[in-house]
């Protein structure tokens, strides 16, 4: 997969869902990961472009109770080639959030959603300090696909992550310029560019539930190779009635 295979489908999503426009202060989740330092290199290249003319700053958060590392020296060799500010920020876990509907701190054990809640309350802090009026992340069509399975096996619900979502409580939004990528791709492209792997991965990462969806959509795709096809475009194409089997 060439970088202009990827950047014509990272364009594609920027226009298809409005995702960037003049004026835009970017500041993008940089975890270390290959999709994240995809984002960063596509977002950095996009911004040299004059119009339209945005500006953008990547955020590294590293959370102290979770073993998982990424080489900071890279990081930051990595987004000065890309010609992308970089920050870094210092979290911890503290009392589970309250519930928005109870208004009560959470009984919550997923270790996955506390780390995710703490390091998105950074995200969203840094940005209202630097006035960024938008946070992307580097998820890629599959993640938009295993959270639409997720929802749909554990919630009851047709629902995943969109393109771009607009926060209640604050003038910031999230765009996902990687949505029309497939992470096969991004893979691919990594190792031909030698990205740096993350020094220690998650301890829980081959544990949640989001991993055996992933294994459950590994499975879809071998039944049929055009089916995340099928299911991104079902997004957009909601049927009421029922269509039996011929």
């Amino acid at each position: 997969m060439s970088i202009e295979q990827l950047t014509r489908r990272f364009h594609k999503a920027c226009a298809d869902y409005g995702l960037i426009e003049d004026g835009d202060h970017i500041l993008i989740g940089l975890s270390g990961g290959k999709d994240s330092l995809l984002l960063t290199e596509l977002l950095g290249r996009r911004a040299k472009i004059y119009k339209p003319r945005f500006s953008v700053t990547a955020l590294h958060v590293r959370v102290k109770e979770r073993d998982y590392q990424t080489d900071l020296s890279y990081l930051e060799h990595f987004c000065q080639e890309a010609g992308v500010p970089l920050l870094v920020r210092y979290t911890e876990i503290g009392e589970a959030p309250k519930s928005p509907i109870t208004n009560q701190k959470s009984k919550i054990e997923n270790e996955c959603f506390l780390c995710s809640w703490y390091r998105r309350k950074t995200l969203f802090n840094v940005a209202q300090e630097l006035g960024c009026n938008k946070i992307a992340f580097g998820h890629h069509r599959d993640d938009v696909l295993e959270t639409l399975l997720m929802n749909l096996i554990y919630q009851g619900t047709f629902a995943t992550m969109p393109p771009m979502l607009q926060m209640e409580k604050m003038p910031i939004r999230i765009i996902r310029p990687l949505c029309l990528i497939d992470e096969a791709d991004i893979k691919a492209y990594a190792e031909q560019q030698g990205y740096q792997k993350q020094a220690k991965l998650c301890p829980f990462e081959h544990v949640s539930s989001r991993e055996k969806v992933k294994g459950l959509l590994a499975q879809i795709k071998a039944l049929n190779p055009e089916a995340v096809d099928s299911m991104y475009g079902a997004m957009t194409n909601i049927k009421t009635e029922y269509l039996p089997n011929k």
